[in-house]
């Protein structure tokens, strides 16, 4: 069974927490895209963990992790994030981690050019990170990175690090006038790295090849959502990389074979980290009233969140491109708070309403249509079965299951693992 748990909007859905909940019925989890641009959050028994590079079934001993061909990873910020875990009791060694030959590496340099290349374009930037990821990305296509099976080889790793440095340097100087990259620091960075990794490195092709004659389970775990996505997000307001279940083989390193089932993770809100058209986006008292209710700080910057009302058409559309079985609903719990919990059924472009997300200059016009129903203004923390729930809770949930036209199968009603239901 190969399952893929995808985000269905902006990102920060609460795909960690899903993943970290469905890992335990799985024997390998994968990250197949991004890099540490992003974050999961996961609270469990031990505490609370925020993952930027490792797939969250790390948490779990029994579950081999493996990070896929369609990532791009830094290597020193890895190296941070599996320190933090081991000083909280966390397992982790070649054993349940491996990380493929093929997957690109994010170097200091990329990082200098993501910082750059933002602070050019000041009023009009695109939110980045600053993490390197725009830059890391561009250079896989124009065949200039290092990859993680170049670590293996140092005489070879120097001798292609030779020319990709001086074509960076070329361009940060041409360009930026800032100081060009250092050849000697930037080969000990990666030697030191080397020694480091060097055991986790594998064809992750062939090993999940393997896995999946031999009916293990498998569950790809994707970073941020479908309204970031390189081809189908709200370009150019979007991540370097593609978000989609339909990339989640091809980014783990096993291309020809095919998901089973893809459960798509939706806020019963609507959150945005970054620059962008955001229809729905509250402002004022009203938007922050929201935004602490649900804790909506980014996990990997820390950087306030926009939010709004659930967004119908945004999150059909995420359905549709991800080809959604499913849709697992996160943090119904925030909304207890409200008399009338608006929803965004449809948009106003110019007087015409529209319910089929627009790209373009349409969407940077887009109004949201608002529809009010009963808040439910009690607890539902506790809540494990449907029943209980109050009728304003479960006529909202049944709201959004018409509205994005797809089953809801899990609510979550709190942060803590087995803080959910089962819907249907």
């Amino acid at each position: 069974m190969l399952t893929s748990i995808v985000g269905i909007n902006w990102g920060d859905e609460g795909k960690g927490r899903m993943v970290d909940l469905l890992s335990a019925d799985q024997d390998i989890v994968i990250r197949y895209q991004g890099g540490n641009n992003a974050g999961h959050t996961v609270v469990n028994e031990r505490g609370k963990f925020i993952l930027n590079l490792l797939p969250s079934g790390i948490l779990r001993p029994e579950v081999v992790c493996v990070m896929g061909n369609g990532m791009a990873i830094d290597l020193a910020h890895l190296d941070k994030e599996i320190n933090a875990l081991r000083e909280k009791g966390i397992d982790i060694s070649p054993r349940n981690l491996k990380i493929s030959d093929r997957a690109v590496l994010t170097l200091p340099y990329h990082v200098r050019l993501d910082c750059l290349e933002e602070t050019r374009l000041a009023g009009e930037a695109y939110g980045s990170t600053r993490r390197g990821i725009a830059p890391v990305y561009s250079d896989k296509y124009a065949k200039k990175c290092i990859r993680m099976g170049e670590l293996l080889d140092p005489e070879y790793l120097a001798k292609r690090l030779r020319g990709i440095v001086e074509y960076k340097s070329l361009m940060i100087e041409g360009v930026y006038h800032s100081d060009p990259v250092d050849f000697d620091e930037t080969l000990n960075w990666l030697l030191k790295y080397a020694a480091i990794f060097k055991d986790y490195i594998i064809d992750t092709g062939v090993y999940l090849t393997q896995a999946a004659k031999e009916g293990k389970r498998i569950l790809f775990e994707a970073q941020l959502g479908t309204l970031r996505d390189i081809d189908f997000g709200i370009y150019p307001f979007t991540s370097s990389s593609s978000t989609i279940a339909a990339y989640g083989p091809i980014g783990a390193g096993i291309p020809g074979i095919k998901l089973d089932r893809t459960i798509g993770i939706m806020k019963a809100y609507s959150s945005c980290v970054g620059e962008g058209p955001f229809t729905v986006e509250l402002f004022g008292e009203e938007g922050e009233a929201l935004r602490q209710a649900g804790g909506e700080y980014g996990a990997a910057t820390g950087r306030p969140r926009r939010v709004g009302p659930f967004d119908a058409v945004a999150s059909a559309y995420g359905v549709r491109i991800q080809g959604a079985d499913e849709i697992a609903l996160t943090k119904l719990d925030v909304l207890s708070y409200l008399d009338e919990v608006p929803i965004c059924v449809a948009y106003d472009v110019h007087g015409k309403i529209i319910k089929d997300f627009p790209t373009g200059h349409e969407l940077n016009d887009a109004k949201p249509v608002i529809e009010k129903m009963p808040g439910w203004k009690c607890d539902i923390s506790s809540c494990r079965k449907r029943e209980e729930l109050p009728p304003e809770c479960v006529n909202y949930i049944a709201r959004i299951e018409e509205l994005t036209n797809c089953k809801i199968t899990y609510v979550s009603v709190g942060a803590d693992r087995e803080a959910y239901l089962m819907w249907s």
